[in-house]
């Protein structure tokens, strides 16, 4: 099996995405629409879970929202006025459907769903911890970790024991949480993972973004705070802070590409700054050139931005199908190099002779760039400079983002001029980590106090990392056995 998509393999991929409805009619069917507006945060699987007052309900399926949840049958069973979904691409565990979400479990309290977006980084440590104890996992997800420490904890309240199970936690979560009493929406003290409030009517509607709520005629209220835990029970809302205060650092790659252009991050609008970020670069990194080509679709908000801001027209120099399915049978390496225009081909009439800037959001392996280097040239391309709307990603995410290892990442492992050399381009620059925090309405980044958690450009991590500094220790004790 060959992706039809030949950049698919080379973007972090986008986290998952949760949502969550607690009084509204149909609840369920609500959720799907939401996780629809969120199919982006994760293709690989989707779940939902209901509450009719006096039992639990779920589905769980892999594969994408639409085909899962459009039948009647299944969305029929699925009742009550309190639901909850989440779309997977997965971080931690394999592939499978024992690990697609939301989990539930009957606990001594009663049922328990959990939707979580994020990545738990003591979760090995504390999964050791619970299986000496006698725990039995159903799962290889992180987020089962979360279940067993609710259920094992010694206060006698849900509430605290959800809140005692979540101090024992490090790294990133958004969570939307059903029981018996009501729904639960929270985020990390740090606010790493975005999580939104809207209202419909009476309904109190959870998400990871604005589009979701939009989507489904919802307004958006606010977001969650970082750290912040909201119960909503009986209709009415209540609002928890109880693990003190600390300074934000939210995830710097929602602005960049995760997010849809159609959100709002942090109160402001992810389009905008993408088209602030193009502007920046063309600032920092001006050229000489006929065209500014977008790579579609993540890249066409900076283009726009590097376009105005330099002068240079834009133009749309590859043309994406949105008809060709995710993957097809391969029966040659021929075919496999022609199966790649299938989706993305170049406009060869408008690149020919000419000189063009390039602009992505981010280079990971180097593969994609270098596929759309070719790819210009082989249509006639004069020139070829690529443009970056984020620093170099020299570091891998431990906050649930599916990242290489480090030594994948081309910028971990080759100067500026390796990496200009390795895409066969005539330039390459990406924009500065300040000009992308300017971008973001600060006057640059603060090295003692960061805005935001960039530590895949910095490596300058906001949490403990006790699972990879585990094994990073263990290696070397390995290594120095040998």
């Amino acid at each position: 099996m060959l992706t039809t998509n030949p950049f698919d393999d080379d973007k972090l991929r986008e986290e998952c995405g949760v949502f969550g409805v607690s009084g509204a009619d149909g609840a369920a069917a609500l959720v799907a629409l939401g996780l629809h507006a969120l199919q982006h945060r994760g293709q690989e699987a989707a779940g939902i879970t209901s509450w009719d007052g006096a039992h639990f309900h779920s589905h769980r399926a892999m594969g994408h929202v639409a085909g899962n949840f459009d039948r009647d049958e299944i969305m029929g069973a699925l009742r009550g006025n309190v639901a909850c979904g989440h779309v997977r691409y997965s971080t931690t565990g394999e592939t499978a459907l024992r690990n697609v979400q939301p989990l539930f479990a009957d606990l001594a309290s009663g049922g328990f769903a959990v939707a979580h977006n994020g990545n738990i980084s003591n979760a090995m440590f504390l999964r050791d911890d619970l299986v000496a104890r006698g725990a039995i996992f159903q799962s290889t997800s992180d987020t089962e970790v979360i279940l067993h420490l609710v259920a094992t904890s010694s206060y006698r309240d849900p509430l605290d024991k959800f809140i005692d199970a979540l101090r024992r936690v490090e790294g990133a979560y958004s969570l939307i949480v059903m029981t018996s009493q009501g729904m639960i929406a929270c985020r990390d003290p740090l606010g790493i993972r975005p999580l939104v409030m809207g209202k419909l009517g009476d309904a109190y509607i959870f998400a990871s973004e604005t589009v979701a709520l939009d989507v489904v005629g919802a307004d958006y209220v606010r977001s969650i705070e970082p750290g912040e835990l909201v119960l909503v029970e009986d209709g009415k809302l209540r609002s928890l802070r109880p693990f003190g205060d600390h300074r934000p650092r939210p995830c710097i790659f929602e602005w960049v590409y995760f997010s849809r252009p159609d959100s709002i991050a942090g109160d402001q609008s992810v389009y905008s700054v993408r088209k602030a970020i193009g502007a920046q670069l063309a600032i920092e990194a001006p050229v000489e050139a006929d065209l500014v080509i977008p790579v579609p679709d993540s890249g066409v908000p900076a283009a726009i931005g590097y376009a105005q801001q330099s002068g240079i027209p834009f133009e749309l120099g590859i043309i994406r199908s949105h008809y060709v399915g995710r993957t097809f049978i391969q029966p040659s390496a021929e075919v496999r190099r022609l199966g790649v225009k299938l989706k993305h081909n170049a406009n060869r009439a408008l690149i020919k002779g000419k000189s063009i800037v390039l602009v992505d959001d981010s280079i990971v392996r180097g593969t994609t760039s270098l596929k759309i280097v070719e790819m210009m040239r082989e249509a006639g391309a004069r020139e070829v400079h690529m443009r970056i709307a984020s620093p170099p990603t020299t570091n891998s995410c431990f906050y649930g983002v599916d990242t290489p290892e480090r030594e994948k990442l081309l910028a971990s492992r080759l100067s500026l001029a390796g990496m200009t050399d390795f895409i066969h381009a005539d330039s390459l620059a990406f924009v500065s980590i300040d000009g992308l925090y300017k971008a973001l309405g600060e006057a640059g980044r603060d090295d003692l106090t960061p805005r935001y958690c960039d530590a895949c450009f910095t490596g300058d991590y906001p949490t403990r990392l006790t699972d990879h500094d585990a094994m990073d220790a263990e290696l070397a004790l390995h290594e120095a056995a040998e």
